[in-house]
């Protein structure tokens, strides 16, 4: 079970990573995201930086979670950043369903809403 949702995190936090990258080459709007609250391309630019550094941080702590890749924390440490994540996903959660963009409202919200379930279960195993 804890496999399954290691690879459900890894592969939507690769997506969400694409998205970004994709919205930073201008091949996505950046009305999308945020809210729809970004209004130039210097602001885009600063958000999406900020989320390629966040999901590429997420992705290296799955993967050391998995034992993909040694980790320096303890066991208790990795503990509390699998909850520091799900708390991030729980408000990333409340940012998309009050977005003014309706396809971030009804697709975000419910993967995020998985993302935060399974670093839940991630935290409590």
């Amino acid at each position: 079970m804890i496999g399954v949702v290691q690879w459900i995190l890894l592969t939507l936090l690769t997506a969400f990573m694409c998205l970004h990258i994709g919205i930073i080459l201008k091949i996505i709007p950046y009305q999308m995201v945020w809210g729809g609250r970004l209004n130039t391309d210097k602001e885009m630019y600063r958000f999406e930086a900020v989320s390629i550094i966040m999901n590429a941080g997420l992705i290296l702590f799955v993967l050391m979670q998995a034992g993909f890749i040694a980790t320096p924390f303890s066991a208790k440490i990795m503990t509390y950043i699998m909850w520091g994540m799900t708390a991030l996903f729980v408000l990333n959660t409340l940012g998309n369903a009050l977005s003014k963009n309706k396809l971030e409202k009804l697709l975000f919200t419910p993967l995020t809403i998985i993302m935060a379930i399974c670093t839940m279960i991630l935290a409590l195993s």
